[in-house]
Formats: structure tokens, C-alpha cells, sequence
């Protein structure tokens, strides 16, 4: 086996792990707004997010495990669960271990959403946000993957994404919201005067 087989896992299963946070995100803001249309509500759409989530903790699993297992550069259980335990670009790596335990609460705390109060849940799972932040300074700084122009244009395009949808779910369904229900008052309120008359 090649000797850098290990590297080069840690690093594609990082990037795929990153992309697919990002598209968990996505995905979650789209599902949270009205801006597309009619809600999209159907339990698929739902599995869908939970299925990419899953997936993105079992590469970011995949991504620790080679990490471990590379003799190119010595990662240990310390260092990639210790802030600044690594002596390898230790910032960058600890912004890679605080995305890890956000990654884990904001997982474990989804699938135990139904055992938690729902504002509890919801406001642990805003950190997202933050998990998608730290994510993306750990991808940009850990490695030299981001430096050529293909990786400056997922993360540009990445941040345009989030900042897009975060912006539509912020704005989109106060609007939406209000329409409907001024629209279910307007022509009842007719009804309701032509039976009081007819008594």
C-alpha cells in the first residue's frame, strides 16, 4: 500500500466531510422557509437532511480515523481531541476539533429531538452556523487543498449559499405568513355579514 494512502484519505474524506456539512445546511434553511413555493414538508425531504448529516459525521469519522493512522504527520487521540494539543498547525487543527464536538452535540441532540424541549433543540441546532464557520476556517487553514481555484470556489460559492438562504428564511416568512392570513380573513368577513343579515 502506498505509504501516503492514509494522507491522501484524510484529506478527500475532510473535503467531502466539509461539503457535505455544507449541503446539510443548505438544506435545512430550505426546508425552515416558504421562499421556494409551497413548503417542502414530505418526510423524504426531512430524510434527506438527516441522511446528508449522517453522512457527514461518518466521513468526518473516516477523515479522524486516517488521521490516526498516517505516519506523515503523527496525529494522536490527543491531538485530535485536544485543542491546541497539535504541534501541526495547531490553530488549524483545533478549529477542526471544536467543529468536531459541535458536529457531535448538534448530531446526537437531533436524534434525541423528540426526548428534548424544542426550544432547547432549536437553539442548539442554530450553532450549525457556527459548525458550518469553524468548518470551513479548518478546511481553509489546515490544508493547501483550498488554494488553487477550484477549492476558492466552493468555499466562496458556499458562503454566497448560506449568506443567500440565511437571508431568505430571515425575511421570507414573516411575509408569507402575514399574506395567508390577511387573505383568510378578507372573505369571510362578507359571509359572516350576509348571514347576520339574513337572521
Amino acid at each position: 500500500m502506498n505509504e501516503q494512502f492514509w494522507w491522501f484519505l484524510a484529506r478527500s474524506s475532510g473535503i467531502v466531510a466539509w461539503a457535505l456539512l455544507v449541503a446539510s445546511v443548505a438544506l435545512g434553511l430550505v426546508l425552515s422557509t416558504r421562499a421556494l413555493g409551497k413548503r417542502p414538508t414530505p418526510a423524504w425531504s426531512l430524510d434527506i437532511h438527516r441522511g446528508v448529516s449522517g453522512m457527514a459525521v461518518l466521513l468526518t469519522a473516516v477523515h479522524l480515523g486516517a488521521l490516526v493512522l498516517d505516519s506523515y504527520v503523527e496525529f494522536g487521540v490527543a491531538e485530535i481531541l485536544v485543542p491546541m494539543a497539535s504541534s501541526w498547525r495547531p490553530l488549524a487543527v483545533t478549529w477542526g476539533v471544536v467543529a468536531l464536538y459541535l458536529l457531535v452535540v448538534i448530531e446526537v441532540t437531533s436524534l434525541l429531538r423528540t426526548r428534548i424541549p424544542t426550544k432547547v433543540w432549536r437553539r442548539i441546532h442554530l450553532t450549525s452556523f457556527v459548525l458550518y464557520l469553524v468548518a470551513t476556517l479548518h478546511f481553509v487553514t489546515a490544508g493547501t487543498d483550498v488554494e488553487g481555484m477550484p477549492g476558492t470556489v466552493a468555499v466562496v460559492g458556499s458562503m454566497v449559499l448560506i449568506a443567500a438562504l440565511t437571508l431568505v428564511r430571515i425575511l421570507a416568512p414573516r411575509g408569507a405568513a402575514a399574506r395567508p392570513a390577511r387573505a383568510a380573513r378578507t372573505p369571510r368577513a362578507p359571509a359572516d355579514r350576509t348571514s347576520a343579515d339574513a337572521n
